[in-house]
């Protein structure tokens, strides 16, 4: 799939909030799978699109799921974290999305 800057709007970039940087995300790594957190909102076929546009790989497979919201308590007052939404994209053979920076 070819994408122009121009088909592809500034809310798409949106989509990708940020990475998830974890003990089963990165052992995901080795098997070229990378996990964010995105919309709450987004579908897999503008999750890919907007990885593509952002990190110009190429994406074979997007899972998603949204996890269940959760209990926070401060003092006696008991509220609920926000829910998100978690994408895994694998990328093809080749393809690598370099999530930490070499200094």
């Amino acid at each position: 799939m070819v994408i122009n800057s121009s088909d592809f709007s500034r809310s798409n970039a949106q989509v990708i909030k940020y990475p998830i940087i974890t003990d089963k995300a990165t052992r995901l790594l080795e098997n070229n799978q990378y996990s964010f957190i995105v919309d709450r909102y987004s579908d897999k076929i503008t999750i890919k699109t907007a990885i593509e546009y952002l990190f110009n790989v190429k994406v074979i497979k997007v899972n998603t799921c949204r996890l269940p919201r959760k209990q926070k308590r401060v003092g006696k007052y008991i509220g609920w974290k926000p829910q998100y939404k978690k994408a895994i994209v694998t990328l093809s053979e080749g393809d690598v999305i370099n999530l930490f920076t070499d200094n």
